[in-house]
């Protein structure tokens, strides 16, 4: 038995550094809506909240537990992303002042059932072909329910990441349609991370910013990682030309190596898949996984790493080290690292004095 821990640490400097620096490429009157979901895109929700809380003017989960744990901390906008279900999360969502989103005729009839029309965000869809009103059905809402109500229009881009890629000007050109067509003045809400970078004339009057805050946006070299994933070396091992590494033989040497193993896998959240010749760093050095991830143990190629020792920490990303880098490399998304380490690696999260 060992009390040896993988470590995540997570710096709300780093947040608060990333927020501030996107506030600079948008609007002046939009309003900053930080996105928050999944325990705060698994960096501790009720910490980030209470840390950025004087940087934002609102945030965004889904979870209704969620929402309510945030409240106990701000009394800032809080946006229910995808709305309630049921009459008893309406209610509860009412009691404690959270704005919803409504983007089905389901949602719209406990609405209209409690005609409370206050703090809505109607979703309307542009392309992105998952939620929200077709325009056509959400222009006859309007009509019947919403042309003497307040509320803020919103869609949601699927591809503001690529600034070329011609779905974006489809869903503006959707999206400017239908406030063509509306008899008043609205609040809008359109921008995402990828918006706000890529198109910073579309941040309208709420920006809602997610992966930008955590420095997994992989478009702008200046947005910082706020999380440090890193793993202790437990055991250094001479191999020799031919030798495999790991399950199934997946490495083989083409020459004498040096392999450490660190005190990791993917019982802790790493992806089965991760790729030979994947970078880590150890000691400032860049080292390769070498052989296939397993449930504890992670093997590492450290043949050229200088004065490497048993309890030297080897990280998977950092600010230092962007995590961007091992998702780009195998094929995956920031998002999936940020939210899939499991809870018996040590999280250590540095407050903001």
């Amino acid at each position: 038995m060992t009390s040896l821990n993988s470590e995540l640490v997570i710096d709300s400097r780093i947040l608060i550094n990333n927020i501030n620096y996107i506030k600079k490429n948008h609007s002046k009157k939009s309003k900053f809506l930080a996105v928050i979901k999944s325990d705060a895109y698994g960096h501790h929700l009720e910490n980030v909240a209470r840390d950025i809380n004087k940087y934002v003017d609102g945030f965004g989960v889904v979870r209704l537990d969620e929402a309510i744990a945030i409240r106990k901390v701000s009394n800032k906008k809080i946006l229910l992303m995808q709305g309630v279900y049921t009459k008893e999360e309406f209610y509860i969502s009412r009691k404690n002042n959270f704005d919803l989103v409504v983007h089905n005729n389901e949602q719209l009839k406990i609405i209209k059932e409690n005609n409370d029309y206050k703090n809505l965000w109607l979703k309307i869809n542009t392309g992105m072909n998952r939620l929200g009103f077709e325009v056509d059905d959400f222009l006859n809402v309007y009509d019947e329910l919403l042309h003497d109500k307040d509320f803020t229009l919103m869609t949601h881009l699927a591809s503001s990441n690529d600034a070329n890629n011609p779905s974006n000007s489809k869903q503006f050109e959707i999206f400017d349609d239908v406030l063509s067509k509306l008899n008043n003045e609205i609040p809008k809400s359109v921008a995402n991370t990828g918006c706000i970078f890529n198109f910073p004339e579309r941040t309208y009057d709420w920006v809602r910013c997610g992966i930008g805050i955590y420095g997994g946006y992989i478009n702008d070299e200046f947005l910082k990682t706020a999380m440090t994933l890193r793993s202790p070396i437990v055991n250094i091992k001479k191999i020799k030309k031919g030798e495999s590494v790991g399950y199934d033989g997946r490495a083989t040497a083409e020459s004498d190596m040096k392999i450490a193993s660190l005190y990791i896998g993917y019982a802790d959240g790493l992806p089965v898949s991760i790729k030979d010749g994947t970078n880590l760093l150890v000691n400032g050095q860049i080292a390769k996984i070498f052989g296939k991830i397993s449930m504890d143990i992670t093997t590492v190629d450290i043949s050229n790493i200088s004065n490497c020792k048993i309890g030297d920490w080897c990280e998977f990303f950092s600010p230092q080290f962007p995590i961007s880098n091992i998702a780009k490399s195998n094929g995956l998304i920031s998002y999936y690292f940020m939210t899939g380490i499991k809870s018996r690696v040590k999280k250590i999260y540095k407050r903001v004095n």
